[in-house]
This record gives C-alpha cells, structure tokens and sequence, in this order.
C-alpha cells in the first residue's frame, strides 16, 4: 500500500542552539554581551528564540519581526556553517546567513569575537542587527514602519542586480511577514506590510518544466555531440545562501556559473535557467567512474556539466533538516526529468555534489534525506502517482498517494500488532499516515519515535492526522499513542477511531504536556474488517499544539 503522503517524513532535524546569556537572559538594559559569555548549546524553550530577537530589536533599533523574517528567509531559524559553493561567491553562517565579509563588519560594531559571531545564535543575531542599523544610517533613512526598511533589506541581501533585490524584498522577507510563520521555535504572525521598494517585474512561466518560473541564465553552451551529450545523470546542489540569492547569481552573466533549476527553501517555487537540452555550467569536475560504484566508466575524463542535469535548491549542506515541500517538489520535478531524459531513479544516476567533486564541495550535505527522496520520485513516477507541477506542487504533508483499499498483512493472525509511524517508509502493507500541507515535521524534541514527527497548532477545525490500519477480519483492539511531551503540547489532544466510512467508534482526550515519550494508550474498541482510522484532531482549546508521531493498534 503506498503511503498517502507525498512529503519527507524521515526528519534529520536537531535543535537549534539557544544562545541566550546565563547572567541578564532577555533583559535588554543588560547590554551586549561580553566575549567571553556563557552560552547554552542545548536545545531551549521556543520563548528564548523570540527574547533573542527581541534583545537584538533593543540594542540596535532593527525591528524584531524583520529580523525574523529575514533569519527564515535565510536560513529558516536553522543555525548553519555555510560551505563553499559558488567560487566567487561568499556563503552565509549562522542563523541570519552572515557572510564572512559581514561578521567582520559586525564584529566591529559589537566588539564581539567573529568567531562568536559566526557561530552562536544569539551573537549572530546581534551582529546581524548591527549591520543593518549601520547600513539604516549609512542610507539616510529614518525608518518608521517595517515598510521603511526595505532597502535596508535589500541591501542586507547582498544581491547586486536591482531586479533579484526586488525578487528578495517582495517575494522573500515581505512574503514571510505577510503569511507569518508557527513553529516549535518560535511563532510570527502575518501582517500586512507594503515595502518602500520597486515590485519585481512578472516571470515568464516557460521551458521544460510545467510550473517553473523561467529566468534564462546567459551562462549556458550545447551538450557534445552523441551519447556523450545525452542527459543521464541528475546533480543535487544546495545554494549555501537564499533562493533569490542563489538564481540572481546563476543568471548573472559575469559569475561563469548557472544550473538548470533552483528550488526555494519552502518548495512552492521552482525557478528554470537553462533548457535541459543544453549545458548548464553547475559541476566544475570532470567524471571520475571511482567515485560513482564504477558506473560509466567510459565517460571517464568528460566533463560532468555534458551529460548532466543540475539541481539547486535554497539552504544549506550543514542544516540539520529540510522543508517537508521542498524534498517532495524537487522529488517531483526529478521523476519529470527522469521521465524526459529515460535517467533511472537511483543512486549512481541522482548523486550529490560531493560525490562527483569531493575534493572542494559537500553539498547537498549529511541531512539531505536521499532514501525518501528517490522514494518520493519513484513514486510520482509510478502509474498514477502523478507528475510535478513545478512550484504550485503538492508537499510534505500533503495529502494524496494510495487508496483505502487493498492487501494487509498481520490482520488475518490470531495475534495482531501493527505500528503507524509517521514515516511511511517505515510502515507496512496494513499502515498509513495522511496529513494535510498544515502539520509540520520536526524532530527538535526528544522522545519522539523513530524519526521524528508532525505537529499542528489547535483550533476550532478538526484537519486530523490519520493514522490507518488495515484488518483482514474484525477485531478488537487496543490503541496506544507516542508522542515527546513538551510544555507547549495540548493537554487535550482528540484522538477519533474510525472505520473506512468515517463512522465513529469512540474518542479520548489525552494530556500530550505531562505524558508520553513511550507507549500511551488511549482505550480498547471493536473494528471491522477493513481500513480503520485513529484521527488525532486539532480541535481542542487554541495555544498549544498536538503531535501525531505514532499509533500502535494490538490483540489486548
């Protein structure tokens, strides 16, 4: 039975560090910190991250929803050590994405180590409010609303090319305040703001890829000629930098590099540069079989630009995890190319970066989650699982896959056991999870089971995680729950069994703050043969939020 849904559920993400001072946390009169501060790695409380922003907003006068914005437009709230991946062009570090160039400016107007800077979240965050009052000033503004601050923003975007700031400006860090962002870290809600800059001009939509922006990039030549020049081999790259960042510098004729598609870092947008009859200059290797399991040891020596079709997506090889949208809209776009191109789906023909040119690059990085990915592909590829749709793309938790009918194991022994885990690679033939594109996968709790989880804020709608289970015969059974408990959990989680025609069999409340982190159960009920549900709904008092990590359904 195939899973129904579409997005990365294996979640590699860890924590981000909360970098908050021991002595004066939060309290903005306490002023900057020392060098020499003391500061946690651990993972904190969502709060720590907001009174970070809030400690920067104070010192500096940069106001606190635009740094968050711009951090999420970066990096999303993810702390990273950007890699090399275009020669001449810097990468970002830490949560705000500071280049090197703007650590060493900030490093002048904290008085606080680069290092520091570089590499700890709360220091990144001030040094990054640093640089930007001091461009405000340098700019002659005098900001009033966050509207104000848009050429500030595009300023602090680094992008030369007036047409990709207003790119990043409009459709980067203004979108992010428009449509806000919830997350276990921390919470920005959407407000409509008009920014004090030029509107982008409208992308045309053509090329090889249905639903892809196309943005030529100048940087392109033919393939050779023959076998030599037929695309079979699909590059994985990650941009170490934003996604306007990252085209505006592949379409600019003097930077000597391009690839064929760029992904934003949510995965609603998929950018075209080159035709995918043509080069794209993205791999500056010439192929080596040895690092490939010996696969086309004749092409030996080629340049790998010839035969290859390249991928960037926004973000970093070093972040701990990927947007659910992102992992599904790529691995659409890759069954297409696959598709056009007859590439086969597997690891000696969709390699990384790093793999091909390990000797200077590591991208796409150790979190790139390459057994859902070519999953995710192959199944788009199969009958009936549909092609991409470029941007607009369904994604991670999206809803959609296989049928509520069909072959079961386990539900026709005299003992059953069965697991949904919200990993559908790990499920078998009798289990599925179904959420919508509203739950968010995270790991950055412990507790949790196998590889992480979704979680949604409450309110008065049901949008529940299904956790499905097949019977060959009726059955009665006892339903158990995982989840990590944390204190922003819901202590009145709704978990729903239902048959395969939605009727109801019984409901509990479950306290998802003060237990979990092991087998919970919920009751005992009677099930018909078939496909059966245990819905947790978000319909319970707003605030909190429930978790849907796994359900165990068992013989009592």
């Amino acid at each position: 039975m195939s899973a129904r849904i579409t997005g990365i559920i294996v979640l590699s993400c860890c924590p981000l560090a909360a970098c908050m001072p021991t002595d004066g946390a939060g309290d903005p009169d306490a002023g900057p910190l020392p060098v020499d501060a003391n500061l946690d790695t651990e993972h904190e409380a969502a709060s720590d991250l907001t009174a970070e922003f809030a400690r920067a907003t104070a010192q500096w006068g940069v106001p606190e929803d635009l740094l968050m914005a711009i951090a999420f437009e970066e990096t999303r709230w993810q702390s990273v050590s950007g890699n090399t991946e275009f020669d001449d062009k810097e990468p970002g570090h830490g949560i705000m994405g500071l280049t090197d160039a703007r650590i060493a400016l900030a490093a002048e107007l904290t008085g606080y180590a680069p290092e520091d800077i570089r590499d700890d979240r709360l220091h990144n965050i001030i040094g990054a409010a640093a640089v930007m009052a001091s461009a405000a000033d340098e700019l002659g503004l005098e900001p009033g609303d966050l509207g104000a601050w848009a050429p500030v923003v595009a300023w602090y975007s680094g992008i030369e090319d007036p047409m990709v700031q207003s790119w990043y400006v409009h459709d980067g860090v203004y979108r992010v305040l428009a449509d806000g962002v919830q997350s276990e870290l921390a919470s920005l809600s959407p407000q409509s703001v008009t920014p004090d800059f030029t509107k982008p001009p409208a992308p045309g939509r053509l090329g090889d890829q249905a639903g892809a922006v196309w943005r030529p990039s100048p940087n392109r030549s033919a393939r050779p000629s023959g076998a030599s020049g037929d695309p079979s081999m699909v590059i994985i790259h990650t941009c170490e930098g934003s996604y306007a960042g990252c085209w505006g510098w592949l379409t600019n004729p003097t930077s000597g590099v391009s690839a064929h598609y760029v992904i934003n870092n949510s995965g609603t947008e998929v950018s075209q540069l080159v035709s995918e009859s043509e080069k794209a200059w993205h791999i500056g290797a010439t192929y080596d079989c040895s690092k490939n399991s010996d696969t086309d040891c004749w092409r030996n020596g080629e340049g790998s630009n010839g035969f290859t079709v390249g991928i960037e997506h926004a973000g970093y090889a070093s972040q701990s995890s990927w947007a659910p949208q992102l992992i599904s809209t790529s691995a659409e776009l890759l069954c297409d190319i696959s598709d056009r191109n007859g590439i086969p789906l597997d690891r000696y023909h969709v390699v990384g970066h790093g793999q091909l040119q390990p000797y200077n690059r590591v991208d796409p990085g150790a979190s790139w989650p390459w057994s859902d990915y070519l999953a995710q592909a192959s199944a788009a590829c199969s009958p009936g699982g549909g092609g991409s749709t470029g941007g607009g793309s369904t994604g991670g938790g999206s809803t959609g896959g296989g049928s509520t009918g069909g072959g079961s194991t386990g539900g026709g022994s005299s003992t059953i056991d069965i697991v949904i885990d919200s990993n559908p690679l790990l499920n078998g033939p009798d289990a599925e999870i179904e959420v919508s594109l509203n739950w968010t996968a995270s790991n950055n709790v412990e507790g949790y089971y196998h590889t992480g989880y979704w979680w949604r804020s409450t309110g008065a709608s049901t949008d529940g995680a299904s956790f499905w289970f097949y019977l060959a015969t009726p059955a009665r059974l006892t339903v158990e729950a995982w989840w990590p408990p944390a204190s922003d959990r819901s202590t009145s989680a709704p978990f729903i069994m239902l048959d395969g025609g939605d009727r109801e069999l019984g409901r509990v409340s479950v306290d998802q703050r003060n237990t979990g982190g092991s087998w919970v159960e919920l009751g005992t009920w009677d099930f018909p043969a078939g496909w059966n549900r245990a819905l947790l709904s978000r319909w319970t008092t707003p605030g909190s939020i429930v978790v849907a990590d796994a359900v165990r359904v068992h013989t009592p």
